[in-house]
């Protein structure tokens, strides 16, 4: 039996670039597999599900990870907001049993964090539309992740999953207001500073897998992707 890599799928190659950089000494199956999927719904689908149908049991659990909005009043660019549950803009809900040892983890890593429900939305939500989405029960808002956990429950609905935003602007602060860039700096610095506690997470959930001759293995998956 061998220790599966964790999968890590970023939106944005920024995103790709900040976690390539961080401290992943340690990682159960060896360095991650970074991948962009692009931005939205519909390229996130489609890379998860190639992924998966090349490399059917090459993954010991995935992480959806990037730059996010807040909705909720009160948080602050650099704060983790993890995900217990995910829901799209159909009203289709995804719960995320990881968020309490990740939070755990990330706190521990002396990082921000908070625990709540994510919304996928197909645009940029903004000003008013935000505010419906926090008295609707959410923290924060993305465009990938619903159909990350979609295609999972499809196509591997054992697969450990745990999703997390790194807040880069608020309802107070919005993007393209003065501060945007200082809050983008300090974003891709936390962004890079959940690496340790993302290899303790993965590390918990100890995922393994036999070696298929007719699948790559750990050793022979691509180290990063887009």
């Amino acid at each position: 039996m061998t220790t599966a890599p964790l999968l890590v799928l970023c939106a944005l190659g920024p995103e790709v670039w900040a976690l390539r950089g961080g401290d992943w000494r340690g990682a159960s199956g060896g360095p991650p597999v970074l991948v962009r999927t692009g931005v939205g719904r519909r390229r996130a689908a489609h890379v998860v599900r190639r992924l998966l149908g090349s490399a059917p049991g090459g993954y010991g659990a995935v992480v959806v990870a990037g730059f996010g909005a807040s909705v909720a009043p009160g948080m602050a660019p650099g704060d983790v907001i993890v995900a217990d549950g995910v829901r799209d803009a159909e009203g289709n809900l995804f719960a995320v049993g990881s968020a309490a040892e990740l939070v755990r983890a990330l706190k521990e890593h002396g990082l921000t964090a908070h625990t709540g429900m994510h919304h996928t939305a197909d645009h940029v939500v903004r000003g008013l539309e935000r505010r419906a989405l926090h008295l609707q029960g959410a923290l924060a808002v993305d465009m990938e992740a619903a159909a990350v956990l979609a295609t999972l429950r499809e196509l591997r609905p054992a697969l450990p999953a745990a999703v997390l935003r790194v807040v880069v602007d608020t309802p107070e602060r919005e993007l393209l207001r003065p501060g945007t860039l200082p809050a983008g700096v300090r974003a891709w610095r936390t962004l890079r500073a959940t690496v340790p506690a993302l290899v303790d997470w993965h590390r918990q959930e100890l995922p393994t897998v036999a070696p298929d001759p007719n699948h790559p293995t750990s050793s022979t998956l691509p180290q990063e992707a887009s």
